[in-house]
């Protein structure tokens, strides 16, 4: 089967001829290309305007023209993408053998419009004019080495610039752990089938990519700023996003990325790598709006006033500076949002206002999100609800997957970073799936479990329906849970007390570094509660300096944009953490994650915290609190991992939604009080100090009605 990926060409004709052809031929494997790859030469990027790449053939390059008139440098112009291509391969090892390139290349020139005598298909340098010509150029390549498959698909899509980075060549121990991660970093070597469209294909208008943790969104946005910037060098492209220490990985992974598509660095005045937010002190998009518009500016305190306390500050502050502005200046070619369940809906309308129209169907928007790592409740609207409607009351955004062209929703199903034992944990945890209280929070569209890549084992995805989830081998590839015991992957800790936690954390990244052949920035270590961290750490970071170890507390000891330090052991709280992920991660005060207050949001904390690890997970905390989690950890493990609940109810949803809300200080004070009320009420009855017929029936009757 061949997955077709649908870059930016404007070659209507030839492209749909090709597509067509190969969409259904069930015996070859691979993928094909339009308007992709982008190949570095010296004068800069060469967009290829089909490539088709096959265990069965190898590459075939595929000139597209779509003019009646006859070019009579065919020669010329097949032999110079030939030698840019193959010049291309012959920089990766991996694609050669001795002083020999092992892939088979061919290049053909697809002409449906020229005159049929001009068609050649056993020559040098074949003109195709049909889907005839196209099998018999088929029949005429073959490749017998394509053991070489994965290395070659990972040298077209420009993930091989990813993987230079984390070379171990360091590593003497065949099983240390240091070994254990270079052989799970070489397994990742590609992007899957979405992935890939995620990256090539770019809607007219708004495109959406959801996409679990681990699911590559940011790499996936990081190539999609590389290829557009690279094939319209003028655009004025921003990349934003809520995490400020996104930012030196977002600029890595764009300048990797530029460099492998033409030669260059990007150019920086045209690709802006810009936080949300913003200040007169830092470039942000929000601030950007005002400046340009004339409208007053909210930092953070003010912001907070104006939205009071269940209000969202920055989302109120976006829609204080739309409403004040008559007139929006339209300035970017394109935005891409990472993180999008952390915004509000005015948040978006505003990137969506601030950017050109497109010659199609509207303006460029890419927006990714996990809804589960909100750490502030902001719940995923539809498009059609988040932009609006136009001035026919007619939605402004309504994605669709049309056949043939570029998809405008796309989900990334498979994760490449957490084991199916730590996703499913994380997954349990996070909607209190095996609390003996109940559930904390559950999707409202049952659905969406299929889309992030669960199976149903037993029984119905339904309301008041028996379920159970189980994550299958593609969407959770095995490499990443068999590297080590499943008893190794993933372990649960509880302590007495603090002191007890912090020299045992120590003691083991001690262990890691001296022994395991880990490096200093393959640990993160996450507290659960953001406004206790940085006293909450310092103990055991004081333990490591004893022990000659160094560590950073990030945003702290650390640049704001700036994360891992490849001398450092880091330590953040989860606002930081989120984007980043390391091999061996602690999250540790779970037992804050357990019960009381905001709980939805607190086991968002703890689902997030969980799944920045890519290849081993630490749970740690303290007393009665921590042995509750351990107790549903140990539900999820005996099931080997599988997700057994009852999916509730819409009342069932809403009282959920009710009780595990997030609360002002005098709210619940207020609830407090009352609930104490109500305590001494019944005791006094109990007693016999008063008695139920000392109220009158109306009292009773409207306390059975609202509490029962």
């Amino acid at each position: 089967m061949v997955n077709i990926i649908r870059g930016e060409i404007n070659k209507p004709a030839s492209s749909k001829l090709l597509s067509d052809y190969f969409e259904h031929k069930e015996d070859i494997t691979g993928t094909l290309y339009l308007g992709y790859p982008i190949v570095g030469a010296s004068q800069g990027g060469y967009q290829i305007d089909a490539l088709l790449v096959s265990k069965e053939h190898g590459a075939i390059i595929f000139n597209l023209v779509e003019q009646t008139e006859v070019d009579l440098d065919i020669e010329d112009s097949q032999d110079d993408i030939f030698n840019k291509f193959r010049s291309k391969l012959l920089q990766y090892k991996s694609l050669t053998k001795k002083r020999k390139l092992t892939v088979e290349i061919g290049v053909a020139t697809l002409a449906p419009a020229w005159p049929s005598h001009l068609a050649r298909v056993d020559n040098d340098y074949p003109i195709l004019l049909d889907i005839n010509h196209l099998d018999q150029l088929l029949s005429a390549q073959f490749w017998l080495e394509n053991s070489y498959f994965e290395s070659l698909i990972s040298v077209v899509q420009s993930v091989t610039s990813i993987r230079k980075r984390t070379q171990r060549s360091y590593v003497k121990e065949d099983n240390s752990r240091g070994a254990r991660l270079r052989r799970i970093e070489e397994s990742i070597a590609n992007l899957d089938r979405q992935q890939s469209a995620a990256v090539i294909e770019t809607a007219p208008g708004v495109q959406r990519i959801r996409g679990l943790a681990g699911s590559g969104k940011t790499i996936v946005l990081a190539l999609k700023v590389a290829y557009l910037h690279t094939i319209h060098p003028d655009w004025l492209i921003a990349v934003t996003f809520n995490t400020r220490s996104l930012k030196g990985q977002f600029k890595q992974f764009i300048n990797l990325f530029t460099i492998e598509h033409k030669n260059e660095p990007p150019d920086w005045d045209k690709v802006k790598i810009i936080h949300a937010w913003g200040s007169p002190k830092s470039e942000g998009i929000y601030y950007e709006f005002c400046k340009r518009h004339g409208v007053g500016y909210r930092d953070l305190s003010a912001a907070k006033k104006l939205a009071g306390f269940n209000g969202d500050p920055f989302g109120e502050a976006c829609e204080e500076a739309l409403q004040k502005v008559e007139k929006v200046e339209e300035y970017y070619d394109a935005i891409l949002i990472d993180e999008a369940q952390d915004f509000s809906k005015s948040f978006l309308r505003l990137c969506y206002e601030i950017i050109k129209p497109g010659i199609e169907r509207g303006k460029r928007l890419i927006y990714a999100y996990d809804e589960l790592q909100s750490l502030n409740r902001q719940v995923m609207e539809s498009p059609e609800n988040i932009f609006g409607t136009d001035l026919n009351d007619r939605p402004r955004v309504q994605l669709q997957n049309r056949e043939g062209e570029p998809k405008e929703d796309i989900t990334l199903d498979t994760c490449y970073r957490n084991s199916r034992p730590i996703l499913s944990s994380a997954h349990a945890l996070g909607f209190g799936i095996y609390r003996q209280q109940g559930l904390i929070q559950m999707f409202e569209y049952a659905g969406l479990w299929r889309d992030i890549g669960y199976d149903v084992v037993e029984g119905s995805l339904e309301s008041g329906c028996f379920v159970k989830l189980q994550r299958t081998g593609k969407t959770s590839p095995k490499f990443l849970e068999t590297h080590s015991e499943k008893e190794d992957l993933i372990q649960f800790e509880v302590f007495e007390n603090r002191d007890q936690q912090s020299e045992w954390l120590a003691n083991e990244i001690e262990k890691n570094i001296c022994q395991d052949e880990l490096k200093h920035n393959d640990i993160m270590v996450i507290h659960s509660n953001p406004l206790k961290t940085r006293a909450a750490v310092g103990k055991s970071r004081e333990l490591l300096l004893r022990k000659g170890i160094n560590s950073n507390l990030a945003g702290v000891t650390t640049s704001p944009d700036d994360f891992f330090d490849e001398n450092a052991v880091i330590f953040t709280s989860i606002n930081r953490a989120k984007g980043n992920e390391a091999a061996m991660v602690y999250v540790i005060d779970s037992d804050e994650c357990f019960a009381g207050a905001d709980l939805a949001r607190k086991r968002n904390i703890l689902f997030t915290a969980m799944t920045r690890s890519k290849a081993w997970l630490r749970v740690s905390g303290c007393g009665e609190a921590m042995s509750g989690l351990v107790q549903e950890f140990l539900e999820v493990k005996e099931r080997d991992f599988s997700l057994e609940f009852t999916y509730p109810t819409e009342e069932a949803l809403r009282r959920m939604k009710l009780v595990n809300r997030d609360m002002s200080p005098e709210e619940r004070t207020r609830i407090s009080q009352k609930e104490m009320n109500l305590k001494e009420i019944a005791e006094a009855v109990k007693k016999g100090e008063i008695h139920k017929e000392d109220f009158s029936p109306e009292t009773l009757e409207m306390l059975k009605d609202t509490l029962l």
